[in-house]
């Protein structure tokens, strides 16, 4: 059976590398606490656009770097801020073990994305991934849903699951796509469509463990 997961907020923490980013750049350019807080806010735990979040951040402080020169700097320092629990990358192991195929499909930008599959580890531990940056369309299309799974050797015929943080990208185009549905649950919004609620991404990985890869799944 195939499993896709989301990235951001689900594989590894988005959001703690991006406070140390904000950390990082206020204090490189002495722009004091109260501006790395700023610039959490302003990102909006990652829903506003990155071209859109730079063109703020540089009318904010008045910098020289033009937007997309901030914007391609972010992108080459946030793989090395992220990281993946090592509970995680076992369990990813034991999935496949187990006869599961395993893949990521993320929306966001080909560098920084690959980049942080990569630099964690995961690149090791999936069958494949689809990142629309890359690919030309973004999650909910189910066309990035079909080439994650083409790349884990699967087809959406075949069935299997979705999991993800997101309502709409993974809960919503995970169904559109024919796959099942683990929806974890940040606080943000609430979510009724899922087949499964969990808080956290090793939840999922242990009901994904208690199916049989051929079976009907819980």
């Amino acid at each position: 059976m195939l499993v896709l997961f989301d990235l951001d907020n689900t594989l590894i923490d988005r959001l703690a590398a991006f406070e140390r980013w904000a950390a990082e750049f206020a204090g490189e350019r002495g722009l004091g606490a109260a501006a790395a807080a700023w610039l959490v806010e302003t990102d909006a735990d990652g829903s506003v656009p990155m071209d859109v979040f730079f063109a703020r951040v540089r009318e904010r402080f008045g910098l020289a770097e033009p937007a997309e020169e901030l914007w391609r700097s972010y992108r080459a320092r946030l793989p090395h801020l992220v990281s993946c629990p090592d509970d995680v990358l076992d369990g990813l192991d034991r999935l496949r073990a187990s006869g599961w195929a395993v893949g990521i499909v993320t929306n966001g930008m080909a560098d920084n994305q690959t980049g942080k599959i990569r630099r964690t580890g995961l690149a090791e531990r999936v069958d494949g991934w689809a990142i629309s940056g890359a690919e030309g369309v973004r999650k909910p299309d189910v066309r990035l849903f079909e080439i994650g799974a083409r790349r884990c050797g699967r087809s959406l015929a075949g069935g299997g699951w979705m999991v993800g943080d997101d309502p709409e990208k993974d809960v919503a185009g995970g169904r559109a796509a024919g796959l099942r549905t683990i929806w974890i649950d940040r606080g943000v919004v609430p979510c009724e469509e899922p087949d499964h609620v969990v808080s956290d991404v090793q939840a999922a990985l242990g009901l994904l463990m208690e199916m049989k890869p051929g079976g009907p799944g819980l």
